[in-house]
Parts: C-alpha cells; structure tokens; sequence
C-alpha cells in the first residue's frame, strides 16, 4: 500500500476554550433525533452481522436514513393514555439475496429496533406506543458490486469528514450533565423524571448559561405542587453537579424547563407519559443530533455526513468520520506539545478504503513547540491508523465505537 502524506498544518487560532464565547449542545438518550440515530446505528450493526454469518462478508446495505414520527397521547397530573403510536420509518438500500439465499432484512431490521427500545426506553412498548416501518429496499447495481469486489473494500461514496480533541471543560460538562441525568443513579433517585434530556451551554468569558430540558413522567407526578416540588429538587441537584463539574472555572447559571407556568395546570408543566417528547410533542431524524464526539459544538468545524445506520466497510461517511474523531483523539494524546488538534479526511468514490483522498491535520501549538518537531509523530498516527483499516472497520461492524 502507498503511504500517506498527510498536509499538516500549524493552526493561526487560538484554543477553542480561549475564545470568547463557546455554544455546545447535546441531545440525550430519549430525544427523538438520538433514538433515531441510535436505533438506525443498531439496525446497521445487526445487517452487518447477519451478512458476515450467512455470506462471510458484510454486503451492501445503508440503513441511515431513518424517521421517527411523533404519537398522540393525553396526559395529566396522575396518568394519561395513548391515543396514537409513534411510528418508526426505516429506510435506504439494503441486499435480500446472495447467491440464491434470502436475507430477512425487514425482520431483522424491526428484531433492532424493538430490542433498542425495550433496553433504554422501556416504557415505549413495541407494538403498543410505537410501530416500525421498514423502506429498506434492493440497491443498485453498481453499488452492490462495489461491497462484492473481492480484492480491498473500497469508497461507496465521495465524502468529508471532520473530527478534534480535545474537548473543551464547557464541551465536556454539557456532555456529563446529559450523563448524570440519565443516570442508573439519578434515576434511582428521580424516578419520575423521562429520557429525553436535552442540554444546551453558552459561554461568554467565564459566564456560563447551562439549560436544561427534561420531562417529568406523568403517572408519577400527582399534581402541579408536586410537580414544582420535584422540580427545584432536581435543580439544585443538577447545580451542584455543573458548578463541581465546572471546576471554579465558571460562574454557571442553571435554567431547567424555562417554559413551565405555574397556575396553568398541564400546560405549563413539562409532562410526558413514556419519557420522551416524540410521544407527542416532537418527531425526529437521523443526523440531526450529536456528532461523533457526542456533542454539537457549534464553533467548531462540522463532518457533512451523518455516521448513524452506513454501512462499516464500505460507507466513508461512517468510516472516516469516527475515524477522524478517533484520530485527532490520539494524535492529541500521544504527541507532546499539542494543545488543539483538527483531522479532516476526504474519499473519492471507487477509492481503496485504505487511500484517503486527503488527509489534513492542523494543530495549535503549546509554547515551545515547533512544527518540525511533531511532524514525524503526527504522519506516523495518521500511517498506522490508515495501515489498520481493516481492523478499524471490523470494530466498527460489531458496534465498538459510539456515533451518537
């Protein structure tokens, strides 16, 4: 195999955690956009795995092109019913047959998905509150024969991608917050609180805006009273984590569902049967949450393809873009000097895995660092990470790396 070059660059900005204002954002487990991301992602890892047992090899399939359209439900202070599910659309290309025998791709495809939500979402029951609806349909030609090839897996796809480390404190705290409230722990100790957490930070300086939406479960909560009751218990909680999470860096203030009234009743409360606002409120899709790194950073470059439900060997928009959040990862902790590191990889469609189109990594330099001096370093990670594609997409096929 040739050798990469990659272009390495010395960046001219300075630390995202310097700059004067950061905007982050994360949509946690029951938000409508990241059951879709993670039910699809689910779904790609079972077709995957069911072609590589009855074929030996993973065949085309891209499974990322999903859709969950919200229900209907009445809810009150006590209880609540559905009146309508939640339907799943599953859908893009997939491979029925090989070689004279039938992949039961709609079966397997609706097994994922029931089973993702019968683990995280337990209240949703399948059938019941949410319907599947599979449009996965035969390929192409030409792209099935691009996954048959026999000799080296090779680009289904001309795409960009964009990863970076490492996280910012305010990065890393809007993602523990999403953590910490979805927690076994504070669920043990907030039963009556729903999945569908959603966190967004502002920095300006050291001023840090940290809000906060996340549904209380209706059945549990008797009434408004105890609804506010339960409410400022869960803030002051929730403040004590981001101030000790902050570290004293910050002056945090802390806004948790801002469009609650007291006095409206149900209205100005925010209530959900199952946890989630797709019951309802919200539908969802796939690549409208988090980036690989588990966040929305909103200053910072962004991948133009979404990872969630491609296909592992052959789709460089999955491969590339863990790939470079994976890689600008190790670069940042393996190569002294490194304050900021930013890895873009592009393919060209019919290209070997293995031979990106291009590979840039810019980094920002501590003080006393030059960029002579780390150059061997970082062109020998980018080498070894393109020398193990192989591996690296096999991971990827039995789920090993978070997209979502």
């Amino acid at each position: 195999m040739s050798l990469i070059e990659p272009m390495i660059l010395e960046s001219s900005r300075i630390p995202p955690a310097q700059e004067a204002v950061e905007i982050v954002e994360r949509k946690g487990l029951g938000h409508p956009d990241t059951i879709c991301d993670a039910v699809m992602e689910s779904v790609a890892v079972r077709l995957a795995q069911a072609y590589l047992k009855t074929c030996g090899r993973v065949l085309h399939f891209n499974a990322d092109k999903g859709m969950l359209v919200a229900g209907q439900v009445v809810c009150r202070f006590g209880g609540g019913s559905v009146l309508a599910p939640m339907r799943l659309v599953m859908g893009d290309r997939a491979t029925f047959e090989w070689k004279g025998t039938h992949i039961p791709v709609k079966e397997i495809a609706e097994r994922a998905a029931y089973t993702w939500f019968k683990r995280h979402l337990p209240r949703i029951k399948p059938l019941k509150d949410l319907e599947c609806q599979v449009e996965l349909k035969p390929a192409s030609e030409e792209l099935r024969s691009v996954a048959e090839r026999p000799r080296e897996a090779v680009a289904n796809d001309t795409s960009a991608t964009v990863g970076y480390a490492p996280l910012t404190t305010t990065e890393r705290l809007v993602f523990q917050v999403e953590q910490f409230l979805n927690s076994r722990s504070f669920k043990k100790e907030f039963p009556d609180t729903g999945e569908d957490v959603k966190v967004l930070a502002v920095r300006r300086g050291k001023d840090l805006t940290v809000t906060v939406a996340m549904p209380f479960l209706a059945p549990l909560i008797r009434s408004e009273s105890e609804y506010f009751k339960r409410k400022a218990m869960v803030g002051r909680v929730l403040t004590d984590f981001v101030t000790r999470k902050g570290g004293g860096r910050f002056s945090p203030r802390l806004f948790l569902n801002v469009l609650d009234q007291p006095g409206a009743g149900e209205a100005g409360a925010y209530l959900t049967l199952m946890g989630t606002s797709a019951e309802a409120g919200d539908s969802g899709e796939v690549g409208r949450g988090n980036r690989v790194c588990g966040i929305i950073s909103l200053r910072r470059p962004a991948s133009a393809e979404a990872a969630p439900g491609k296909n592992p060997v052959a789709h460089v928009g999955k491969i590339y873009n863990v790939l470079a959040q994976v890689l600008a990862e190790d670069i940042h902790r393996k190569v002294r000097g490194l304050r900021d590191v930013t890895v873009w990889i592009t393919s060209q469609i019919g290209q070997p895995i293995s031979l990106p189109q291009a590979v840039v990594v810019e980094v920002i330099l501590a003080r006393g660092t030059t960029l002579e001096a780390v150059r061997p370093q970082i062109k020998r990670e980018v080498r070894l990470a393109f020398t193990h594609m192989k591996s690296f997409c096999e991971a990827l096929t039995r789920g090993l790396y978070a997209v979502c």
